[in-house]
């Protein structure tokens, strides 16, 4: 057992009622951690600095020792004390502590250096350690069959040699239990939603020609924050098979327990063949898919529309970019060259800061980046041309007129993208104000004097045409649920856009704004004021006119109570009118506007249940890691090689663990051996 180091509290208790005043300082170490916190008049406690937990310290007359405090500190069962180490740790992996004797009669001794275990080995948790070791596999994207490499059994019997390593279906079974823990959690999560769900729904191939849908949920919970989570990874037979993405679907809504949750679809049909569209709609996974113009399945990705087009602008110029790409590559591929160069910057005194980079073809905002720089460094390439005989890339003045027209138009693209590439995924009102500013700068440019400008642009106007036309009617009505613009926006963009047809374009929003809110309230919109006999309902005149002898007699016994009903439609506002004709809200800095809607919630409840879907609306699929990227999706060897039900844990889980809450690491040993000890 661990003895009392009782001398200093003896020397405590007897100071404490006689000379209250001249109380022997505590030598001990533990009170480095402790602290005396009083009860009652005969009862003190001590608290541990770190974790808050109290210890008996003092009842009445009987001292409790300091043991139990030593063995808190020493044996590192204070979690906070153990989270700690374990950081000082990994930052100084090769300091050597001293390791203190717990055992010696109440006083400190340092331990031998040559023994090399410490006392907190002696009580390894191994399924603790497993659990780190299957979620560093999932979080990281290592094989799993790095279990069994040599160099990795090697460091981990040297970190602990009591540390036995699971075999691969050991740390698949772990893996599979993250899974389905984590699961629970999103599944919890989703159930309470006040709301619709959103889906993208992303295709990803492999080197065996197999096809993996990627189907993710986007929503808004109660506190009004926004959600993007990974749902299912499936595999298809076929992607371009519509029943294929039909099935995969309904099968996701079931397992989640969805099936009447669905709001929309973004998909992107670059990528999918077939009529994906109408097999959607022919199994009624979306409700009401007339409204919004047929909008409810976006069929484009805003972050590949803008890759696409700045593919096609680069490629337009190809010969002038591979120009510049030699030119960049030259100066850095050679110290030789660099040196020159940057001799030649000194002597020409070019203002700017850019330096040269080499770009990268996966990603092509990296091409932009190196074209722009080049441009403010024309003059120096322009001497480097006569200086340098090994530099052949004979550069004009045409060449570079073409650079700076093909950089502004990146520019435009690069600039539309940034909103992508934040870590929390921006509300559907943001993509308007992009995409707008996207349609109106190339509609100028296409009708550029410049022949070079012009001739660059209206193609890339055809194509982005072509998505704005499948997509504005969800874009406008998202930027409407931002009351800072509402409808001005819209009206104010449109006549940009439309010129003379833009009233006739803005009060197709309204009516589409308005049959949409009809549907939240569960009811049609209030009868218009004139009635006649044509405009009644087949129904309703077939219950309120009746036959008798050829004759057609009215019925009005229920007119009491429709007359009320009518004028009560036609004198109240519904919140959606309310909300339109209240002035605009001010703009500001750090904007968030589902912060306004949790705020007035209240005062439109059923409005604001159709703001949280709308805003919550995905248009681009990708990931803010992938907003740039002009790679195929392929799946990496090792998720290929996994069986269908392993892959989908692995990149499930590998998303679900990002939204993890940050904690104290679980204690390493079972709670109930300390508090066993503790006792």
């Amino acid at each position: 057992m661990y003895p009392m180091d009782m001398s200093n509290n003896q020397s405590d208790s007897a100071n404490s009622d006689v000379q209250p005043n001249k109380r022997r300082r505590k030598k001990s170490s533990v009170w480095e951690y402790f602290t005396i916190v009083t009860i009652s008049a005969d009862c003190r406690k001590a608290c541990c600095k770190l974790c808050n937990r109290s210890f008996a310290y003092m009842s009445g007359s009987k001292m409790s020792g300091t043991s139990h405090l030593k063995r808190h500190i020493d044996l590192r069962i204070c979690p906070v004390k153990r989270h700690n180490d374990q950081a000082n740790n990994l930052l100084n992996p090769c300091t050597t502590v001293p390791k203190t004797d717990i055992f010696a009669n109440g006083t400190d001794k340092k331990r031998k250096p040559r023994q090399a275990k410490t006392v907190a080995s002696t009580y390894l948790n191994v399924d603790d350690c497993r659990h780190e070791l299957a979620k560093m596999i999932i979080q990281h994207g290592y094989p799993l069959h790095m279990v069994t490499h040599p160099g990795f059994v090697s460091f981990t019997q040297m970190l602990q040699p009591q540390f036995a390593i699971p075999s691969i279906s050991a740390l698949e079974d772990q893996i599979m239990d993250i899974y389905h823990r984590e699961k629970h959690i999103v599944k919890e999560l989703l159930g309470q939603i006040p709301g619709h769900l959103n889906l993208t729904v992303d295709v990803w191939t492999t080197n065996q020609n197999l096809s993996y849908v990627l189907l993710t949920g986007h929503f808004i919970d109660h506190d009004w924050k926004m959600h993007r989570r990974i749902l299912n990874a499936v595999p298809v037979g076929f992607s371009g098979s519509d029943t294929a993405f039909r099935d995969a679907i309904a099968r996701c809504l079931a397992d989640w327990s969805s099936e009447n949750k669905l709001f929309t679809i973004t998909l992107d049909c670059s990528y999918i063949e077939g009529n994906i569209r109408e097999s959607l709609k022919s199994v009624q996974l979306i409700k009401n898919s007339v409204i919004l113009n047929d909008q409810l399945v976006v069929n484009d990705c805003f972050a590949r529309l803008l890759r696409d087009l700045a593919q096609d602008a680069m490629r337009s110029m190809k010969e002038t970019v591979e120009k510049i790409r030699y030119s960049v590559k030259h100066v850095k591929t050679s110290r030789t060259h660099e040196d020159r160069f940057t001799q030649l910057k000194q002597q020409l005194q070019v203002p700017g800061t850019s330096n040269l980079v080499m770009d990268d073809l996966k990603n092509w905002n990296s091409t932009y980046e190196m074209l722009k720089a080049a441009i403010e460094l024309k003059e120096v390439f322009s001497c480097l041309d006569a200086s340098d005989p090994d530099y052949k890339a004979n550069l004009t003045m045409e060449d570079w007129r073409q650079v700076e027209t093909l950089c502004k138009c990146l520019k435009v693209f690069a600039d539309a993208a940034r909103i992508l590439t934040s870590p929390v995924y921006p509300t559907a009102d943001l993509f308007f104000h992009e995409a707008c500013k996207i349609h109106v700068q190339l509609m100028h440019a296409a009708v550029s004097q410049d022949d070079l400008v012009s001739g660059l642009t209206k193609p890339l106007l055809e194509r982005f045409s072509k998505y704005w036309l499948s997509c504005s009617m969800v874009l406008a009505i998202s930027v409407v649920m931002d009351p800072r613009f509402k409808m001005k926006l819209v009206e104010f963009t449109f006549k940009k856009i439309y010129g003379e047809d833009a009233d006739a374009w803005s009060r197709t929003v309204d009516h589409a704004l308005h049959e949409l809110y009809f549907d939240y309230v569960g009811s049609l919109p209030p009868p218009p004021s004139s009635v006649t006999e044509e405009s009644i309902d087949p129904l309703v005149k077939s219950e309120v006119l009746s036959q008798d002898d050829g004759l057609i007699t009215t019925d009005f016994s229920d007119c009491d109570i429709y007359i009320p009903e009518f004028l009560f439609g036609q004198h109240m506002k519904s919140e959606l009118d309310q909300y339109l004709e209240e002035s605009l809200f001010p703009c500001g800095q750090d904007w968030d506007v589902l912060v306004w809607w949790e705020e007035n919630r209240s005062r439109y409840p059923t409005l604001a249940k159709l703001a949280a879907d709308v805003l919550s609306i995905p248009l681009s699929i990708v990931t803010r890691e992938a907003v740039f990227d002009t790679r195929e999706r392929v799946l990496d060897n090792h998720l290929t090689s996994l069986n269908p039900k392993m892959l989908q844990a692995v990149v499930c889980a590998k998303d679900w663990l990002q939204h993890e809450s940050l904690q104290v690491p679980a204690t390493p040993v079972k709670q109930e051996f300390w508090e066993a000890a503790e006792e």
